[in-house]
């Protein structure tokens, strides 16, 4: 179960020594040697955003005060140059390398590259930020999901031709039911006698989202990034839907957003009240699109990781406190757990439902326009 791995994840760390953890901010070196005179209460809040966000290198275990991650590339341009090493250099963010340092003011924007005064740590803010290119945790998430989806498909595709007017087996059995389900129950229905050649997208976009939802539930490494919990990803897919809707509108759609038929002539002049609001649908539609995945796969996670920094709030109270609730935390995040397998297929549904909708949309020939015209 997942919930269980989290838990011996956390629990890796003894609960007598959560309150002296020592601050990321300060060297690695000297973290050992001030550890006995520093006292830091465990923070819910910034563990579980620290789990939930983008990062650049991929933390995977943290024993007492060693962490185990796994640096990743930062590439930046900054006026007209490329430069790379790798975010090892940073030192969990604690130092600064050929001018640039990990921001760790969440005000000036944690997590950003940004150049540093030379000499000092200090965010130099006059100069202006690099474009930064760099292979973040999300990123190799993502090539992560798309290997994992390659060689599936790859592996379906050849049965297909094996068993062709056979009964499928293996992987090809598996992935079927899903595939006729996104045709028969989401193309089809929504857009029409047209669906076929949307197929080839809406398969993309629900294995992509569905796959990707179910390895950011599993904590370990190559699981674990919060890919479709990231907002720039969901926006991305929510801006190839748009592109398609838009380019693919014919004549009919325009015509009852900017002239609905069967309308009051005072809702369209002078003020064009209906036309506006209309054409502001054609934005919002993809813009839920995006906030309804990302929110809903980024709340799995941090009621998930909630209940088990109860275990960590109670034992800086005290440890048999913590060892009390750790059952109670557990047994309510493993009931977490189950639901995110199933919000993992709903989100994906979902996203493919509406995409498939707006298609539908965008094509229909609306005869009962031409008749009432007539």
């Amino acid at each position: 179960m997942r919930t269980f791995l989290l838990s011996l994840f956390f629990l890796s760390v003894s609960l007598g020594a959560i309150s002296s953890t020592p601050s990321h901010d300060e060297p690695l070196q000297t973290q050992h040697e001030t550890t006995s005179h520093q006292e830091e209460e465990f923070n819910a809040g910034n563990m579980i955003i620290d789990h939930i966000v983008d990062s650049h290198d991929w933390h995977i275990a943290t024993f007492g005060h060693t962490h185990f991650t796994i640096p990743l590339p930062i590439i930046l341009i900054d006026e007209g140059k490329l430069i790379v090493f790798s975010s090892a250099k940073f030192h969990h963010e604690t130092q600064s390398y050929k001018g640039y340092k990990i921001e760790t003011d969440r005000k000036a924007g944690k997590g950003k590259i940004v150049k540093v005064v030379p000499g000092t740590m200090e965010t130099d803010k006059t100069a202006s930020r690099p474009i930064d290119l760099s292979i973040t945790k999300t990123v190799v998430g993502i090539f992560f999901n798309l290997i994992v989806l390659l060689l599936i498909f790859f592996q379906v595709a050849k049965s297909y031709k094996r068993n062709a007017g056979h009964a499928p087996k293996g992987l090809q059995s598996l992935l079927e039911p899903l595939i006729l389900f996104v045709r028969d129950d989401i193309a089809e229905p929504s857009i029409g006698k047209h669906y076929k050649k949307f197929m080839p997208f809406l398969l993309t976009l629900f294995f992509f989202i569905f796959f990707s939802n179910l390895i950011g539930i599993f904590p370990f490494f190559p699981g674990g990034a919060n890919v479709t919990g990231n907002i720039a990803v969901t926006m991305v897919l929510a801006v190839f839907t748009f592109l398609i809707t838009t380019v693919i509108a014919n004549r009919s759609y325009w015509l009852h957003i900017f002239n609905p038929p069967g309308v009051p002539w005072w809702l369209k002049f002078p003020f064009p009240l209906l036309p506006l609001i209309e054409l502001m649908g054609v934005f919002i539609k993809p813009f839920v699109l995006m906030v309804r995945l990302f929110a809903n796969m980024t709340a799995g996670h941090i009621i998930v990781l909630g209940f088990v920094s109860l275990i960590f709030i109670f034992a800086n109270m005290s440890p048999l406190l913590g060892y009390a609730v750790s059952p109670v935390s557990i047994l309510f995040s493993v009931f977490i757990s189950l639901l995110e397998l199933l919000v993992a297929f709903i989100q994906a549904y979902v996203f493919t439902m509406l995409s498939a909708l707006y298609f539908g949309m965008a094509t229909e020939e609306h005869e009962h326009a031409h008749e009432s015209a007539h």
